[in-house]
This record gives structure tokens, sequence and C-alpha cells, in this order.
């Protein structure tokens, strides 16, 4: 059992299984495509552009209509996601594991993709995902994001710090730079250590259960299909809470 645990450690890592999900077809979001279908609905295109161009917020989008748009996005997604399972009839040992791998890296794959929808709809540019490579400062935005949906202490207060800089209008590389730099840094740390770890441990017990004979799918230990609902209200919650989310912050600022 211990050799599992350390097969586990070395061969899944955070890290990798989330530049697997960041390579997986339907991650990436386009910003622009992506708003304009949410809020031709209820905006003429004129605002859209603008919502496009600057934030929604910014454009005049109301608070009501994008908790709305968000609450969809995250059902629609959660819908998708609950589609999948760790199936429990897998032979043990080294297929176990990869098999296991496999549905945690699908599971990262739909974080992905509400986690850019969401910081859309609630004013952030769009993030620089590349099949290929990505940059810290993006993988660090990431993994901030990722980090307040899973309630890592310090995170909400960390990402509340780009949406403030970007509130100001302060460009999205000085913005991001506060995720390399600073205190923030060993929060961004301390995310990716913590949602390792968790991560690792339902990779290990989806691998047990898969050595038991039982009927249907299994989903067992701290990070589960059924935590993916709650973690995107999570995140949604704080987003909800920021200036950069605020038509009337940008309204008083005019006026000034």
């Amino acid at each position: 059992m211990a050799d599992l645990v350390e097969k586990i450690k070395s061969e899944v890592t955070f890290e990798k299984v989330l530049m697997t999900a960041m390579k997986t077809p339907g991650v990436k979001i386009n910003r622009a495509q992506f708003l304009r279908k949410e809020l031709i609905k209820y905006y003429s295109e004129s605002v859209i552009a603008e919502a496009i161009r600057s934030n929604p917020a910014k454009a005049g989008v109301s608070k009501e209509c994008v908790n709305t748009i968000s609450k969809q996005v995250i059902n629609y997604e959660t819908t998708k996601v609950t589609g999948l399972s760790v199936t429990a009839s897998l032979p043990g040992g080294a297929v176990a594991v990869g098999a296991a791998a496999v549905d945690i890296t699908s599971y990262f794959a739909f974080i992905l993709r509400v986690v850019q929808q969401l910081a859309y709809l609630y004013g952030f540019e769009e993030f620089e995902l590349n099949e290929n490579t990505m940059d810290a400062e993006t993988m660090n935005e990431v993994l901030v994001f990722i980090g307040v949906m899973f309630g890592v202490q310090g995170a909400a207060a960390g990402l509340q710090k780009v949406a403030d800089a970007l509130a100001k209008r302060i460009a999205k590389n000085l913005a991001n730079r506060a995720l390399t730099k600073g205190a923030v840094y060993p929060i961004v740390k301390k995310i990716a250590t913590s949602i390792g770890i968790r991560m690792t441990k339902q990779i290990f017990a989806d691998t047990v259960a898969s050595t038991i004979p039982v009927v249907g799918g299994a989903l067992s230990g701290g990070l589960t299909f059924a935590m993916f609902k709650p973690g995107c209200l999570r995140l949604r919650k704080s987003l909800m809470q920021y200036r950069l989310s605020d038509p009337d912050y940008y309204r008083s600022s005019s006026e000034d």
C-alpha cells in the first residue's frame, strides 16, 4: 500500500495533471465569443462590444444579469462533470492509478473551463492558456482562482488584489505581477501544495476503491465530483464582491 502511495506522488503530480488538463480539447474559452454568446440575449451589440473591449460591469451590464448567467454556467458545467466517474471494476495497481488520474485530469479540465467563464463574466481579462507552454504569471493566476474554489486560506485575498488592480485600470501584466512577487507568492505555493495533497488522497482512494467489486462508479476521499458545484459557487461569491464586477464603481469613477 505504501508503494502505491509513493507511485501516485511521483507519477501523478498536481502540476502534471493541470498541464495535461489545459491541453484537453474544449478547455480553452475564447473570451470574446463567450461574452457575445451569453450577453446577446440581454444587451445590444454596442454594449457587448464594450464588454469585450473592457469588461461587462464597465459596459453597464447589471450585476443581476451577470449573476444569472454565472449560475447558468455553473449548472451547465456541473451537469457535464457529474457524467464522469471513476469505474470501480477496473483492476488495481498501475492500471487503476492511471484510470483514476485520467478522471482527475478530466475533472480539472472542467474546473479550468468554469474558472475562465466566471472570470470573464466578472471582469477579468483573457487567460493566456497555451497548449504547449504557460508563463508563470498565467499559471499563478489560474492557481489562485482554483485556490478560491477549494477554499485554500489566503487565496481569496490574493485574487482580490489582482481584481482591485484591474479595476483601477492597471495593465494586466502589472496586476498579475502581484502573483509572482511579494506577499502573494507564498499563497500561490500554498495553493499548489494543498490541492496536490488533496488530489493525491483522492487518486489513492479511487485506486483502492477500484479493487473492490462494487457495482457502478466509486468516488471517495476529499476531492470528489460532488465538490465541483460548491467550489464554483464559492468562487462566484468572491467574484461578486469585487469592484471589478460592480457597474456602480465605474459610474462613480466617471463622475469624479
